[in-house]
C-alpha cells in the first residue's frame, strides 16, 4: 500500500472514531441526567399492587378452595410489575389473580 492510500485510510479511522464519540456525548446529554430517569421510575402511580395489599389468586389457578384459602398479602413489588408475596414462593403476574372490584360509595 502506498503512503498516501495509508494516510487516506487512516483519516477516515480517525473521523470515523470522532463522530462515534460525537453521536455518544449527543445521546448522553439529550437523554437527561441518571437521576431524573431514575427518579421517573421510581414515581410509578399506577401500579396494580402495593406492597401490604391483599390479592386473591384466580380461582382456576387454585380449583377447590376457598376465597379466604386464596388470599395472600403482597411483601415486595418488582421492578417487572411482578410481585413477591407472603407464603407462596416464586414471583407472580396481575394476570393470576382476580381483579377489584371497588365497593360503589353512596353519596347522601
Amino acid at each position: 500500500m502506498r503512503k498516501s492510500t495509508k494516510r487516506v485510510l487512516g483519516g477516515l479511522a480517525l473521523a470515523a472514531g470522532a463522530l462515534g464519540a460525537i453521536g455518544a456525548v449527543v445521546m448522553k446529554t439529550s437523554s437527561g441526567s441518571r437521576r431524573e430517569r431514575r427518579r421517573d421510575r421510581a414515581q410509578a402511580p399506577d401500579t396494580w399492587a402495593r406492597p401490604g395489599m391483599a390479592v386473591v389468586f384466580r380461582a382456576e389457578l387454585m380449583p377447590g378452595r376457598d376465597t379466604s384459602e386464596r388470599t395472600y398479602h403482597v411483601t415486595s413489588l418488582l421492578p417487572s410489575g411482578r410481585v413477591l408475596l407472603d407464603g407462596v414462593s416464586g414471583e407472580h403476574a396481575e394476570q393470576e389473580f382476580q381483579r377489584i372490584r371497588p365497593s360503589p360509595t353512596y353519596h347522601s
